[in-house]
């Protein structure tokens, strides 16, 4: 299919909608200036059947938002228009029923044709409904609307293509990133994104970089930052990105955490061409290793490995340093038999014991370990270290960056100057800032201590920074993308706070999340005297501004629970509202010889004035259909904010970590399922991680932070 139109003019709107249903188009911009474009998307296509034309009613309601959309390019009546959708928008999803239409693609094609106009707007909190909506389109088909942006909105929102540049691309694969005017757009929530530098020497289909973790735990925010920088880089330079497992340490590598890390990486959705492994290169790597021994670049030291650290610190040659080729060779095939002369040994690189830089005093290359490794079994006695390996398979595998984080600076000499010594080319090192979170252990060593001292029930438990366990506390994966993108790739030292991190969830989750009430364990009845003695039921939605929430069903009785922390707040004859209900007036407070509080008794004012109220209360109703919860909230694992170098972590342990409050449901949350996301009135937000199996067990859910929230302690 061809697009026509006049250059001055591109039809954003229809180029929006055909990427989104797939309809595929050449742009031709040779019609003459003031020419209408032409493109025919009402029929859609089998992914969207009803994006244009649906009931009589709806199908005209979308013709009268086409015919509004222009509006936006309008000039003075831009930021009328903004408002008067953003109050629209307070009631509603999508600007026509129940799931995008064209309608909404015409809106959100106006707003981003206006360029860094809309992007000013977007940043303050004036048009919070419009921003809400608008975020939430480009995150979910942000893989053709962030492209769709970096090709057609131009300088100053004017609409015309980006011219591109050899080293500066302009469009991405899967359009996780895009660029705007010179400012990177952030495809997950459409924000400006912090990744401002080039990477250096890089050309347009040619740059192939590598995410490599450790498969000895699960993948954590901080290696999330590493991937998504990965692949935003190999996205902006339509280059190539492989996984790779540096699987060179078998005591603390095995295949559930290889099996994990993949899952994590597609949770993130990471999108890379290859997985590959060090221990595939395990044969060069020695081939490697004893060229190095007879050019004299390496030699087997077998200092004692206290002795050897010292001397290193002091910049002191190893007595081994000067052994000859033939002896070092002999030594080296003792380390490969595993033999107990070779166990006492170790391969080093001979490079510079006097340089400043004491990495480079002759490092290790090579340690004798007889542990099985996951993959391989008992075939190697020995395995190479990373300062050896991965200059070698960054090399081997093509590898034209290499993103380390910034606490590897002192090593990037070393990393080089190995690549030297093998006759390799110099591959390219992008340094980052490590991401850091408050109050939060990052080191794989420290979080396996937790789960082997049985602090925690797992790599995936909810106190866990790792990507499993966040999004098993009810993190949403946009938000963690977003976050992480926000960050950019910086060589920045920063120590983030949680909140920012639980506030942009807090926004993903509140428009669309469905609404229960529930009551704590310490509860209290409240009679209603002229109540319904009969209960009777009344469907109302769970949500009120989101229909797709769906609807439950409420009882209304004459006898209901209440919070006891409610029940202290109200004094007699003060006139009180029940949510979803009316108004009642507490008539007596029955208490106890201990002076607790242990019933109600009140009477109904339906005809009150709710807002003349102090007191708005949820309640339940006093029935055996209700389901019985846990509510569970959680505390950081650690008591000081940043932990120093020298600080044994175990000194700062959070004695209560964990808080268990049980409380009663309404019925319709039975029906509940393990990871849904939920509200409960006037308490927060949780998500489900044991849905109901019998009425003997409770519904599990955990409390999810908002950013606000100080977490249990």
């Amino acid at each position: 299919m061809e697009l026509n139109f006049s250059a001055d003019c591109p039809p954003l709107a229809a180029m929006a909608a055909a990427k989104i249903v797939g309809i595929s188009f050449t742009a031709n911009s040779t019609l003459a200036p003031g020419s209408t474009p032409t493109l025919d998307l009402s029929k859609g296509t089998a992914s969207f059947p009803d994006f244009y034309e649906r009931d009589a009613y709806q199908t005209c309601q979308i013709d009268e938002w086409l015919d509004y959309a222009p509006i936006f390019g309008s000039g003075s009546d831009f930021e009328g228009a903004c408002s008067s959708v953003d109050e629209y928008l307070l009631e509603h999803t999508f600007v026509v029923g129940n799931s995008l239409s064209i309608a909404d693609v015409a809106i959100w094609a106006g707003l981003a044709g206006t360029g860094l106009r809309w992007e000013s707007l977007r940043k303050s909190k004036k048009y919070q409904n419009l921003v809400r909506w608008f975020n939430s389109i480009f995150a979910e088909y942000h893989d053709v609307l962030s492209e769709f942006l970096a090709t057609y909105i131009g300088r100053r929102g004017s609409g015309k293509p980006i011219p591109s540049k050899s080293k500066e691309p302009q469009t991405s694969s899967s359009g996780s990133i895009a660029k705007e005017n010179g400012v990177h757009v952030n495809g997950a929530s459409g924000s400006r994104s912090a990744f401002e530098l080039d990477l250096p020497d890089a050309e347009v289909g040619k740059v192939k970089l590598r995410f490599a973790p450790e498969p000895s735990g699960y993948l954590h925010i901080g290696h999330s930052k590493a991937a998504l920088s990965n692949q935003y880089f190999a996205e902006r330079y339509k280059g190539q990105l492989i996984v790779r497992f540096d699987d060179t340490n078998p005591d603390k590598e095995s295949s559930e955490f290889v099996d994990n890390l993949l899952k994590d990486i597609e949770t993130l959705r990471i999108k890379y061409d290859a997985v590959t492994y060090t221990s595939d290169y395990f044969p060069q790597l020695m081939e490697m290793a004893e060229k190095l021994i007879r050019e004299g670049k390496a030699y087997v030291d077998d200092t004692p490995r206290e002795q050897m650290k010292q001397e290193r610190m002091d910049g002191v040659e190893s007595r081994c340093r000067n052994n000859s080729v033939e002896e070092n060779l002999n030594l080296w095939k003792e380390m490969i038999a595993g033999s107990e002369r070779g166990l006492m040994c170790c391969l080093r690189g001979k490079l510079d014991m006097q340089d400043p830089n004491k990495s480079l005093r002759d490092p290790v290359y090579y340690r004798c370990n007889l542990t099985p490794h996951h993959r391989i079994g008992s075939l190697y006695k020995l395995y190479p270290t990373y300062d050896f390996c991965c200059p070698f398979v960054d090399a081997v595998e093509g590898i034209t960056h290499a993103l380390r984080s910034s606490e590897y600076h002192d090593r990037n000499d070393q990393y080089h100057r190995i690549q030297l010594d093998m006759g390799f080319r110099k591959v390219h090192i992008y340094e980052f800032s490590r991401l850091n979170m408050v109050y939060t252990l990052l080191s794989k060593r420290k979080l396996l201590w937790f789960v082997q001292n049985g602090k925690v029930e797992g790599w995936d438990d909810p106190r866990f920074p790792t990507v499993q366990g966040i999004i098993r506390r009810g993190l949403k994966i946009e938000a963690l993308i977003q976050f992480i993108l926000e960050q950019g790739a910086s060589k920045n030292l920063n120590l983030m706070e949680w909140d920012k991190l639980w506030a942009i969830n807090k926004k993903i989750i509140d428009p669309i999340c469905p609404r229960y009430t529930a009551v704590v364990e310490k509860r209290v009845l409240l009679i209603l005297t002229d109540g319904p003695s009969n209960p009777f039921v009344r469907v109302l939605p769970k949500h009120k501004k989101y229909e797709g929430a769906g609807e439950k069903a409420v009882t209304y009785s004459n006898k209901i629970w209440i919070d006891y922390a409610d029940a202290e707040s109200i004094s007699v004859d003060e006139e009180v509202t029940l949510k979803d209900w009316g108004n009642a007036i507490v008539k007596e407070i029955k208490k106890d010889q201990n002076g607790v509080i242990s019933q109600l008794v009140g009477v109904l004012n339906l005809k009150g004035n709710f807002k003349a109220t102090k007191l708005k209360l949820t309640w339940l109703p006093d029935s055996n259909e209700l389901v019985r919860l846990t509510v569970v909230e959680f505390g950081y694992l650690i008591t000081k904010k940043k932990l120093e170098e020298d600080e044994e972590f175990t000194d700062v342990l959070n004695p209560c970590t964990r808080k268990e409050t049980l409380a009663l449901g309404e019925s319709d949350m039975r029906n509940l399922k393990r990871g849904d996301i939920i509200q409960l009135e006037r308490k927060g937000y949780y998500r489900c991680d044991v849905p109901l199996v019998r009425p003997s067990k409770p519904i599990v859910l955990f409390a999810i932070p908002d950013g606000k929230q100080q977490s249990a302690s």
